[in-house]
């Protein structure tokens, strides 16, 4: 299954020439809660570790007392500032700032579709790979936590959850994955069965 992922997963993603467009994939799901707002453009990385026993997905959890998501799980990520050259940037900038890891050992690949948030962003998820050998510090303003889920969680079908929710005068469909540890849900989850229907359609 790894070796199988391992040739999949670039020709699942789109490549690195090829980058989303500044409109996110459900903007129209949106478009009742930031109708003709300008969206903040933002980045986050997505990393994949090759272990022994197989892939998988690094993922953190914000702190509690961030003003947006807090106590979220999350990937590395945040706001494209002037600086950053593009997403791929913005992406490692903000994961060796929140997490530690060094740009040398990050090897960005290709990118997911982007998403609009109703806290204003379109992110765009760069995938990356991820030495084995990392040491997360992550910055204790942000991150409370740092931890890895196995690649195949998110492709066993039981394991993805659709929910209705009411928000904003309206019923609305939230992704979740269950999960033993911290909850995966929101947005992050979204771009995680991009990835995952990405994946089934290489298989």
């Amino acid at each position: 299954m790894t070796d199988s992922l391992l040739q999949r997963l670039p020709r699942a993603v789109r490549a690195l020439d090829d980058p989303p467009g500044a409109q996110g994939a459900n903007r129209e799901e949106l478009s009742d809660i930031l109708p003709g707002c300008e969206r903040s453009a933002a980045a986050v990385l997505v990393p994949i570790v090759s272990r022994p026993q197989g892939l998988s997905i690094l993922l953190t959890r914000r702190t509690d007392h961030l003003t947006q998501h807090a106590g979220q799980v999350s990937f590395p990520g945040g706001r494209i500032e002037p600086d950053d050259a593009d997403a791929i940037a913005a992406a490692l900038r903000e994961t060796q700032e929140e997490i530690g890891v060094d740009t040398a050992l990050l090897q960005p690949f290709g990118f997911l579709d982007s998403l609009e948030t109703i806290s204003g962003f379109c992110v765009t998820p760069v995938v990356a790979w991820l030495d084995a050998s990392y040491h997360a510090t992550p910055d204790p303003h942000e991150v409370a936590e740092v931890f890895e889920v196995p690649l195949d969680l998110f492709l066993l079908p039981e394991n993805l959850r659709r929910l209705r929710v009411d928000y904003r005068g309206r019923s609305r469909e939230i992704i979740e994955f269950a999960h033993a540890g911290p909850r995966i849900w929101g947005v992050t989850a979204a771009m995680l069965l991009n990835l995952v229907r990405r994946l089934e359609a290489t298989a």
